[in-house]
């Protein structure tokens, strides 16, 4: 009988082991500011200088000169050996006109993008 106990103590540890391996992980990636943050942010009187003292460094900010400003998280699941899925994304656009004043603050979720296929 205790020859019996060794292969099932190592079954139900591979279990356990498999188990574990294929349990979902979350990482989270960039920042949104909170919605309180963004209440702050008024259009038609804020500037670029306000609006990164209020909210922080944006994520990204546009290529033109008068480009807007983009804050991004996206919320990554991986199972196992699995390839890593997008599960939420939230970007905070907020646009400024040739004079640096706040233009539009917008936001979008994942349902609201569209794949763009990268062609060589």
């Amino acid at each position: 009988m205790a020859n019996m106990k060794k292969p099932l103590r190592a079954a139900a540890f591979a279990i356990c082991l498999f188990g574990a391996a294929c349990a979902a992980q979350y990482r989270n990636h960039g920042y949104i500011p909170p919605e309180e943050d963004l209440a702050e942010v008024i259009v038609g009187v804020d500037s670029r200088e306000s609006v990164a003292d209020t909210l922080g460094a944006p994520t990204a900010g546009g290529v033109l000169e008068d480009g807007g400003f983009y804050y991004v998280r996206s919320r990554v699941r991986t199972i196992g050996p699995a390839r890593p899925t997008v599960v939420e994304r939230q970007l905070v656009a907020i646009n400024f006109d040739s004079n640096g004043i706040v233009t539009n603050v917008e936001r979008f979720g994942l349902e609201d993008g569209q794949v763009v296929v990268l062609s060589r």
